[in-house]
């Protein structure tokens, strides 16, 4: 059994105040609505149901791909339920939200990915709360341009698509991903539509170096990305990659400066980032940026 590292003073946090958190709960129960906050662990998860907030996870809790990181189950997948876009756009009305964020499990299984299903989500959050912010956060649909524009075509403020972690360790950490596809992703649609706010991701500490974290970056802003998040990779469970390293916030701190010098619109780098994690504030500073 590997031993595991201790966590650094670093992580150490207050336990938020519990705010909305019961409300959200219940209204999530209550819908039959699943979040990226619980399958797969958030940390961030107390403060952003305290303040109200949630990361809807669309097309069910289980996932067709085994990423060595990810906490979101693999067991057997269902079919999308037609009902859950009307469900999210009822859940995110009585939640008064004014930016929402939808993420997906990957489903291979389905044609396009399930890329109809995330434009209906998006769809129906059109049609009952018109003036709200959307962004979402998707899987790489296998490749297909017909599935990426399936999804732009409903025009949502920010498309997000994570890298995740470096090139040399897709093949231990994401193996049935492909690191280049998920560049052309993003290139794809910062082609098609070159006003969208284009958005990814790394887990740092899952044994890349910094040179490969700023090789990372250059191939982002290649690919037309405008907003970055870097946060500390920590490990589910026993089961799950170790972590290698845990990144002080200093070095966070300095990642930062670097990706804005490479000419990122705006960057959140922190242990305790997440790629949703206070979405609206970072795409409010793009649009600031952009002014």
């Amino acid at each position: 059994m590997t031993r595991r590292t201790p966590k650094p003073r670093w992580l150490s946090r207050k336990i938020p105040s519990p705010g909305l958190s019961s409300r959200v709960s219940g209204l999530l129960k209550d819908l039959s609505l699943h979040t990226v906050c619980q399958e797969a662990i958030c940390p961030n998860q107390g403060e952003c149901f305290g303040h109200g907030t949630a990361t809807f996870l669309l097309l069910g809790p289980n996932c067709t791909r085994n990423c060595a990181f990810c906490a979101v189950k693999k067991e057997r997948v269902v079919p999308p339920q037609e009902t859950e876009p009307d469900r999210i756009a009822q859940a995110v009305s009585r939640m008064d939200l004014k930016f929402c964020v939808l993420t997906m499990v990957t489903r291979d299984d389905l044609p396009g990915g399930g890329a109809e299903h995330v434009a209906n989500t998006i769809f129906a959050l059109r049609n009952r709360c018109p003036d709200v912010g959307v962004e979402v956060l998707i899987s790489d649909f296998g490749g297909s341009e017909t599935a990426l524009m399936t999804v732009l075509e409903t025009q949502p403020e920010v498309l997000n698509h994570n890298i995740e972690t470096v090139s040399r360790l897709y093949p231990e950490v994401r193996p049935q991903a492909d690191y280049r596809r998920s560049l052309e992703l993003l290139a794809r649609a910062d082609s098609y539509r070159p006003k969208l706010v284009t958005k990814s991701g790394m887990m740092l500490g899952l044994g890349e170096t910094r040179d490969e974290v700023l090789e990372a970056m250059d191939g982002l802003r290649a690919a037309g990305c405008d907003l970055l998040t870097l946060g500390q990779y920590l490990c589910p469970s026993e089961k799950h990659h170790p972590v290698a390293r845990y990144v002080p916030p200093e070095e966070f701190d300095e990642l930062k400066t670097e990706a804005l010098k490479k000419g990122f619109t705006d960057v959140a780098s922190g242990p305790y980032v997440r790629s949703s994690y206070k979405a609206e504030d970072l795409f409010k500073r793009a649009l600031a940026a952009w002014s």
